[in-house]
């Protein structure tokens, strides 16, 4: 592998870790607010509505979130390769 392919398969997997971080804190801010509330709602109504709310905001987040990352991985060389040599050619600026 050459080295570019090392640095675009290095952020790519960086990207990925990062994101799927995201999604693991947003699943615990959503699940956290919900629990906390869940006392103080006391409508059973409005306790379904919040559910589904919720549900809904996780389940769609977390897969757009997996889409981004199988699109990435489909075209890391162009977008990575893009980002690597702008990157590279600030870095020659600087000097």
């Amino acid at each position: 592998m050459s080295d570019l392919d090392d640095r675009i398969e290095a952020m790519y997997r960086s990207d990925v870790r990062a994101a799927w971080i995201l999604v693991a804190f947003l699943w615990i801010a959503i699940l956290f607010v919900l629990f906390m509330s869940w006392p103080y709602i006391p409508d059973s109504g409005v306790r379904i509505v919040a559910l589904l709310a919720a549900a809904a905001v996780l389940i769609f987040n977390t897969a757009s979130i997996s889409a981004m990352v199988r699109h990435y991985a489909e075209d890391k060389h162009f977008i990575y390769g893009l980002d690597i040599k702008h990157l590279d050619a600030s870095e020659q600026g600087k000097a």
